[in-house]
């Protein structure tokens, strides 16, 4: 009788497996004709000539290595993270603390800080240009206290505008993800703390931050892709050769891509991959030990 049981319970697991691999099959072979495949290509050509069809091994990774306009564009762009991803954890975080408190007073704020993401960016940068450009609002704000024009788009302060756009960009996004964290935490953790004589930064560090640390790898892992994005502001603002602290791995690519240079584009897409997915292992594995 329990042979039977078991044996009618192993075909029912079989069917739902079944079952379940059929609804994923369309998804599975769409992902390896369009993901998989072109990706296992992509890392055949690194190793090839520009043809594709000669083996050169490691010469079109020692190439690109080698390139300085490629260290360069490497350098901007971990300098641009670094920068920015912490600077608009802390401030959208603030914000969404600070909104919070305010319950439905905050809705106002809200919607301010999420209008930037519904702005097209070929607004924004005819909007920059007004503003940034050598004769443009800025620079006559500035010449009525007696200071020089600046070029803040084409200068070295290129940096500090680009820097700017994302933050100003992605703020309110980020906010409503701290917020939808903020949510999670109930009240009663905060009102016992405050009958045990906790202030406000006791009930912030040892209530909120823990609550929150779901809430920030994915706040952390969405800035980190929106960063990406911020190549359209630049590329439009400055074009394809920018000043020399703004041009990051996408205009590199782009210009590549236009000289049709495919095994370098190749090997540098592999290093890429290789510098985002070792840390992206490495915290998954920490993440598994501290379960375990």
């Amino acid at each position: 009788m329990r042979r039977n049981n078991n044996r009618k319970r192993n075909n029912r697991n079989r069917k739902e497996a079944g079952g379940a691999y059929a609804f994923l099959l369309p998804s599975l072979l769409g992902t390896a004709l369009f993901v998989v495949l072109p990706y296992a290509e992509l890392i055949r050509r690194s190793f090839c000539s520009s043809i594709g069809r000669e083996f050169v091994g490691l010469r079109n990774y020692i190439q690109v290595l080698n390139n300085t306009t490629f260290r360069l564009a490497v350098f901007n762009t971990c300098r641009f993270l670094i920068v920015c991803i912490p600077l608009l954890l802390l401030l959208s975080l603030f914000t969404a603390v600070m909104i919070s408190g305010l319950k439905e007073k905050g809705n106002t704020y809200k919607t301010t800080l999420l209008l930037p993401m519904a702005v097209p960016v070929a607004s924004i940068v005819l909007l920059w240009r007004v503003i940034f450009h050598s004769q443009g609002l800025l620079n006559q704000v500035t010449a009525i206290l007696g200071a020089e024009p600046v070029d803040w788009i084409n200068g070295s302060t290129a940096f500090g505008v680009l820097v700017f756009t994302y933050i100003w960009k992605n703020l309110g996004y980020d906010m409503i993800l701290w917020l939808a964290g903020l949510s999670s935490i109930s009240d009663q953790q905060y009102e016992a703390a405050r009958v045990d004589g906790a202030g406000a930064f006791s009930c912030f560090w040892y209530i909120t931050m823990p609550g929150l640390k779901k809430t920030m790898v994915l706040t952390a892992a969405l800035s980190l892709f929106n960063s990406f994005k911020v190549f359209r502001e630049a590329y439009l603002l400055a074009g394809d050769y920018p000043n020399e602290s703004i041009y990051m791995l996408q205009h590199l690519f782009n210009n590549w891509f236009l000289s049709l240079d495919i095994q370098k584009m190749s090997a540098a897409s592999v290093l890429l991959l290789l510098a985002i997915a070792v840390p992206v292992l490495i915290y998954n594995r920490m993440q598994g030990r501290n379960i375990d």
